[in-house]
């Protein structure tokens, strides 16, 4: 079948019509023609007037709690979410039951994922049942397909094992990913630390609790020479210590979530239970370091950090409220609705590009003759989306109802098109 995309402009700094506007014909996994006016016949037109088409969005940090926990989401209602949020590449974190901590779990994901719309790639665990104590085995799940290594939802406390999991992933050339909580500080913290936190009566987290294991872990990478990828960044200091490290010259990434983007501790005031998420919510000074890091290049990617939770998690006293929040579905607009001046190609590299290139994943660039792994979207549309239109089976998003500035048009990969409502 074959697909015409009609005048988009194509945001790809690796391709060589990067900024024009172009007819873009697919077929058969394909791009078959990139023109300016394709006369060929097609089974099916989509007009990119007002669009941009960039290769394929990759989320690299999502929950899709299967095996184990499918009441709260599936691999496959977890891949009609993220194919809705623009995504055609996703990474699942390894916190089911069983963990994905050996080569049979990561084959598991890696055979459901060829039945699924979408990429689902599985990151191995660390540690044997994400539990901190011994290494998993993780040249075996490299093998087999893990594409990246963490304890995902339980960062590792271990220094010793921390410093193993990078000398094993250099062994391979792979990237481990650390989400920065110091869990022996502020262990039974809510929230941020600081006057809200005190306000509303809730114990806090302190902001130092993420800094120590991002200052331990860039120790760790300078000693090792290794790579590694801090998730779900959320403190200035910590984006400050980031930065610092790069310029030295250390192979350390990092990404960012829509909803500390979005969002703030003061956003608490009414006890949200939506709003629940590890890390916390920060002050506004830590949302504006984000931002800057985004526009300065600190920042490499976009993370939903998508963590669905039922009903029953959600609907208690928030002491009781089990952190995270959907937000897959609405990750690219509300990025763009904070950062309504962000270029294309900012957006490209942000949400695909740079997640390509340090996952070492096939690069999908927009030309011709290329895999055709592509995301459409728009700046001059809303996104407003509810619990009814969602695809996630879980519904614990503080997004729903709130009119946001962009949209994702359209999605093509494994050689089909969706186009949202």
């Amino acid at each position: 079948m074959t697909t015409l995309i009609k005048q988009v402009k194509i945001a790809d700094v690796h391709s060589p019509f990067n900024g024009k506007i172009k007819d873009i014909l697919l077929d058969n996994h394909k791009i078959i023609s990139i023109t300016d006016n394709c006369t060929q016949k097609s089974d099916q037109i989509i007009d990119g007037k007002d669009c941009f088409v960039s290769p394929g969005f990759v989320d690299p940090f999502v929950h899709f709690c299967d095996p184990g926990m499918e009441n709260r989401e599936t691999l496959n209602t977890g891949a009609l979410a993220a194919q809705q949020g623009g995504f055609t590449t996703v990474f699942t974190v390894p916190n089911t039951q069983p963990t994905v901590d050996t080569k049979s779990q990561v084959t598991y994901i890696k055979q459901h994922s060829q039945e699924l719309p979408i990429h689902v790639l599985p990151i191995g665990a660390i540690s044997k049942k994400v539990e901190g104590k011994d290494l998993a085995e993780m040249i075996d799940m490299h093998s087999n397909g893990a594409v990246a290594f963490s304890d995902g939802l339980y960062p590792v406390q271990s220094t010793l094992l921390f410093l193993k999991a990078l000398q094993y992933v250099k062994a391979f050339d792979g990237v481990a990913i650390q989400m920065p909580i110091d869990k022996s500080l502020g262990s039974l913290g809510l929230m941020n630390e600081g006057l809200v936190s005190t306000k509303l009566g809730l114990p806090g987290i302190p902001a130092i609790a993420e800094e120590l294991i991002i200052s331990r872990d860039i120790e760790l990478l300078r000693y090792t020479n290794s790579k590694l990828h801090i998730t779900s960044v959320s403190t200035a200091k910590g984006i400050a210590l980031i930065a610092a490290a790069k310029k030295e010259g250390l192979q350390i990434t990092c990404s960012v979530t829509p909803y500390h983007l979005f969002f703030t501790e003061e956003d608490l005031n009414n006890y949200d239970t939506l709003l629940k998420v590890f890390p916390p919510l920060r002050t506004k000074k830590d949302q504006e370091a984000l931002i800057k890091g985004i526009e300065e290049g600190t920042v490499d990617c976009i993370s939903s950090h998508h963590i669905p939770q039922d009903w029953d998690g959600k609907t208690v006293e928030f002491e009781n409220a089990k952190a995270g929040i959907a937000s897959i579905e609405t990750t690219f607009a509300a990025v763009q609705h904070v950062m309504p001046n962000i270029d294309s190609e900012k957006l490209a590299a942000l949400f695909s590009t740079n997640a390509r290139s340090i996952f070492n994943l096939p690069t999908a660039s927009i030309q011709e003759g290329a895999e055709a792994e592509l995301t459409m979207f728009t700046k001059s549309k809303i996104t407003c989306l509810n619990v009814k239109d969602s695809k996630s089976k879980s519904a614990n998003s503080p997004f729903w109802d709130i009119t946001l500035n962009g949209k994702i048009i359209a999605t093509y990969s494994k050689g089909k098109v969706n186009i949202n409502a």
